[in-house]
Order: C-alpha cells, then structure tokens, then sequence
C-alpha cells in the first residue's frame, strides 16, 4: 500500500512542477512582449526594420466636371464624375492644355455607354479608371498621364 501513495503522491508532484514551469513561460512570454512595447527598440534599428517606400507624385491636372445620361433603360440615371490627372512632369503640362478639347470628348465618348451595373462596384470604377486612362495614354507618346482620380462620383 506505501508503493501506491508513493506512486500517486510522486504523480501528484510531477504534475503541479509541469503546471508550474508552464505558467512561468507563459509570464515570461507575456513580460517580454510588454517590456518591447513599453520600451521600444532605437530608432535606428526601427528604421532597418521597416523600409518604407514613398512614391513621388506627379504634377495634378484637374478637368472640368463631367455630368453624363447613363445608358440604362428609361435614360433618367445620370453620372457627375470629377476627375484629376496625374501626370509623369510638369513639361507634360503644356500638352495636356493643348488637347484638353480632346481629353474631355475622350472622356465624354467612353462615360455614356456605362451603365449603374458597370460603375456600382469598385471593380468597376477601377474598369473605368483604366478604360479611360489606356484611351488618354493613346493620345500621348510614351505614357505622359501617369494616373487617374476620381475626385467626385455621383450616381442618381
């Protein structure tokens, strides 16, 4: 019988020393992480960490305001679209002011053919962002219009 109780009670002592050792390192994990974000590593190593990539923007060029019919059933859906360009310089400038008459019909010759459906999603806008931009880049040689922006999009 005095084998038992040494078996159980020597178990019983195993069990609570494993208990412990993984209380102790779940602590220790949890102090470790709280002593990183209380004391944060120097900006130096911060900085070796994390690289950040700042893309540098183009001249803006905004266009006057489109309002355009839809081309769903009935004809009394209608689109207010304000747009930016971006473009790859400032020399570019003076080409755009040149042809911004054919900039706008571009435009104005792509905006009447969509419909509610086409423009709700943001896969869409996207769609149209680049329909637009792939028909001004056609005008221009080697890429002046860098981007597009949707700065006001109203459906009704």
């Amino acid at each position: 019988m005095s084998k038992k109780i040494i078996i159980i009670a020597g178990s019983a002592f195993l069990v609570v020393f494993i208990g412990m050792i993984l209380a102790l390192t779940m602590i220790w994990s949890k102090l470790n992480t709280l002593d990183r974000t209380v004391n944060p590593p120097p900006v130096e190593e911060a900085e070796e960490a994390v690289e950040v990539v700042v893309q540098k923007i183009g001249p803006i060029y905004p266009l006057d305001t489109f309002i355009v019919n839809l081309a769903d059933q009935g004809g009394n859906r209608y689109l207010r679209l304000s747009i930016s360009l971006e473009l790859r310089d400032e020399k570019v400038k003076n080409n755009v002011d040149e042809r911004i008459p054919q900039i706008r019909d571009s435009i104005l010759l792509i905006l009447p053919n969509k419909t509610v459906d086409d423009l709700k999603s943001n896969e869409g806008k996207g769609a149209l962002r680049n329909e637009i931009s792939a028909r001004l880049n056609a005008m221009f040689p080697a890429g002046e219009i860098a981007n597009i922006y949707f700065t006001e999009f109203v459906m009704q």
